[in-house]
């Protein structure tokens, strides 16, 4: 609902295709490439991740990368959708740049998640969803909206140095989890999701708040049978040990378990 309003306005100025053509490009059995025709990118994403799922079902494993798209929202969506069928999945996708690469002052790589999930029996299945950023950018808009400061280490200002203001930080970048490995999730990100798929990547991304024209964002979505390797119930049989194990490990104390 956060971005319903810049949604809407992006398809009344003819910047997102709100009836967009989907074609499906079958590259072999088990890999397709989407062309997302400039639609939203929750259309795109879920059709790509259905046709990845059932490439899986059939030879036990599907790929597919998808360009032209946008914004796809929450990407433990589409690893959702993978869990409904007992599916591993992997979800990648690039946005317009807002974090430097390594060390350096001006923006490069985008920070959108990188998603993952796995089918417990019983437990609570895996899920991930992660960001190359110490937090979404959206925590920022909260903040700025709210006319609140942000804790030092969110963002930077335009010399790379850390900012509590949150309308500085909107307008400069990201910071970057754990030094080196924020931009490095975020290289990966690209090179699956944008560098693979045809779509733009390494700073070609539009930016959907302050660019008047199409992203061209890009996707890729792989799931993976379980029963390729075991069967399907030794898997999530494995996987309910799997967790059961982490959730059995003694938290430092102060420390609530999610």
């Amino acid at each position: 609902m956060a971005r319903l309003q810049q949604y809407m306005e992006r398809v009344s100025n003819s910047l997102v295709n709100a009836k967009p053509s989907l074609k499906i490009l079958g590259k072999t059995p088990v890999a397709a490439h989407l062309d997302g025709d400039n639609g939203f990118g929750f259309i795109v994403a879920s059709k790509g991740m259905g046709d990845a799922i059932r490439r899986a079902q059939m030879y036990g494993i599907g790929i597919v990368t998808a360009n032209h798209s946008n914004h796809f929202g929450m990407a433990a969506t589409y690893v959702l959708q993978a869990l409904e069928t007992d599916m591993i999945s992997l979800v990648f996708t690039n946005s317009a740049k807002q974090m430097p690469p390594f060390g350096e002052k001006e923006t490069l790589l985008g920070i959108s998640p990188f998603a993952a999930g796995a089918p417990s029996k019983n437990e609570v299945s895996n899920v991930l969803d992660m960001a190359p950023s110490v937090v979404a950018k959206g925590e920022i808009r909260k903040a700025a909206r709210r006319g609140e400061k942000i804790p030092l280490g969110w963002a930077y200002d335009k010399d790379g140095k850390p900012t509590e203001d949150a309308d500085v930080a909107l307008n400069s970048s990201m910071a970057p989890i754990d030094g080196p490995k924020g931009p490095g999730i975020a290289i990966l990100m690209d090179i699956m999701s944008g560098v693979l798929s045809g779509a733009a990547f390494g700073g070609e991304i539009g930016d959907q708040y302050k660019e008047a024209r199409p992203q061209n964002v890009g996707h890729c979505f792989v799931a993976i049978k379980p029963d390729v390797f075991m069967s399907s119930e030794d898997f999530r049989s494995r996987m309910d040990t799997l967790v059961q194990r982490a959730h059995g490990v003694t938290p430092e104390p102060k420390v609530n378990e999610c």
